[in-house]
């Protein structure tokens, strides 16, 4: 079997497993089981498989076609440039949640150069560590608290990391929200993606969401908007002065964030929109 012949027939079999984007999920394992490039892919058409590289390549696919999300089965996913480990114990970072991101790091890097001093972040929920790491690496003063509930994707997050040189800046907190943390402890900058998917729409998810994603990490009560009380509640008490809290909102969320948060004293700046035009990225901060 030739590599163009495996990409035709592979995208064929998850086309009618109801695979998105076949071709180009064909193409992204065989290149990542032969260990290229995707587009150098196009130059090696009639390159013959090998026994081991067929057996293994229609492994992952099979599993595609089960509809495992391939960052699963690569084992890591790319966020803000940086290659981060995935498993089913922590959410696939979206590519919207860079947005999140970058407005963090923007406003830890002001915060630094405004005082003269490391900025201090909570990462609310922390998963697979992708905000508290891309944060570290944007900003080389910041230190960081990733808070989750749950103990192994705290395991993911230390991996990654010491994978992306930046564990000595991040320290890794197990708990449930901010019970968890010192009474005493202020932040610059909370920061959170939260489970915002309304419980009974959990079921209606695509299956590689809904089947491999970790429930904790979707499930945000009756109207998924549980987290966002909580945030609001009880974040003031946490926030350095001049401190901001951003986090993401679901579909639809914008307007009811909006007022939970107004509700608890908090002032809204921003709401900004995702990839495509879609309100995703709330900024508040105290009054």
């Amino acid at each position: 079997m030739t590599v163009l012949e495996a990409i035709q027939r592979s995208a064929e079999f998850l086309s009618r497993k109801g695979v998105e984007s076949a071709r180009l999920q064909a193409e992204l394992l065989l290149a990542q089981a032969l260990k290229l490039k995707r587009m150098q892919l196009y130059l090696n058409f009639e390159r013959a498989l090998t026994d081991p590289e067929v057996a293994n390549y229609r492994e992952w696919i099979q599993r595609r076609g089960e509809r495992e999300p391939l960052q699963h089965i690569i084992g890591t996913t790319n966020f803000c440039g940086l290659d981060l480990a995935v498993d089913r114990s922590v959410l696939v970072p979206r590519p919207e949640t860079e947005i999140l991101a970058e407005q963090g790091w923007l406003f830890l890097n002001q915060v630094a150069q405004r005082n003269s001093a490391c900025p201090k972040t909570l990462d609310f929920g922390s998963g697979s560590g992708c905000l508290s790491i891309a944060l570290a690496v944007n900003c080389k003063s910041a230190s960081i608290v990733a808070l989750d509930i749950s103990s192994e994707a705290l395991d993911v997050a230390r991996r990654n990391a010491e994978t992306n040189g930046v564990a000595d800046r991040i320290r890794f907190v197990q708990g449930d929200g901010f019970q968890a943390i010192d009474k005493g402890a202020r932040f610059d900058l909370i920061i959170s993606n939260p489970p915002y998917i309304p419980t009974a729409e959990i079921s209606a998810l695509e299956p590689e969401v809904r089947d491999f994603d970790p429930r904790n990490a979707l499930d945000g009560g009756a109207d998924g908007l549980d987290f966002y009380r909580r945030l609001a509640r009880e974040g003031l008490a946490f926030l350095e002065q001049g401190g901001k809290c951003m986090v993401e909102l679901g579909d639809g969320q914008a307007e009811k964030a909006r007022e939970i948060f107004a509700g608890e004293k908090w002032v809204v700046e921003a709401v900004l929109e995702d990839y495509t035009h879609r309100p995703r990225i709330m900024i508040v901060r105290g009054q």
